[in-house]
């Protein structure tokens, strides 16, 4: 009786944590539970990111990028430090982004409505080191999301907090 009953408190945590932070619906999405270790009560609802997305072959679907991944990773880093040092983030996205042009999105944190008709996606929605590194960042601040096939899969992200 006692496994029966355990079994049933183990869905029961699953259904209130599948409510609380709602389903994993794309294929970029690779948990059902937020990333360990991040406190999402002390960060905001919604942030608007500018990001420089740094890819490589085979990394971004329609793109013909011919970097080889350690190249890739060499020139965010690259990127990254200019960012910080104070270069115009726009600037920056012009000339290496992967993504498009102007590279801004705003984005809803768990438990928030996003309506990505009117451009406002939810961070279940994107890769996963995309809100990681966005919702951690003060505005104004940069921070690097790096390449991992689980979290981040097209690449590295720089990414600006704008609002």
């Amino acid at each position: 009786m006692k496994l029966f009953e355990s079994h049933i408190v183990k869905c029961v945590l699953g259904i209130l944590v599948l409510l609380q932070f709602g389903c994993a619906g794309t294929e970029e999405t690779q948990d059902a539970v937020p990333s360990a270790g991040i406190d999402f009560g002390k960060q905001p609802k919604r942030i608007i990111v500018q990001h420089i997305l740094i890819g490589f072959k085979g990394s971004v679907r329609g793109k013909s990028i011919q970097r080889s991944q350690e190249q890739a990773e060499s020139l965010a880093q690259e990127i990254y430090q200019k960012a910080k040092s104070g270069e115009n983030f726009d600037n920056l996205v012009k000339q290496y982004t992967d993504d498009s042009h102007p590279g801004i999105y705003a984005m809803v944190n768990y438990g928030q409505q996003g309506n990505s008709d009117d451009g406002i996606y939810t961070r279940r929605g994107m890769v996963p080191v995309f809100g990681d590194v966005g919702f951690a960042l003060q505005v104004g601040e940069i921070g690097l999301g790096e390449y991992s096939p689980t979290s981040s899969k097209y690449g590295w992200h720089i990414i600006k907090r704008l609002e």
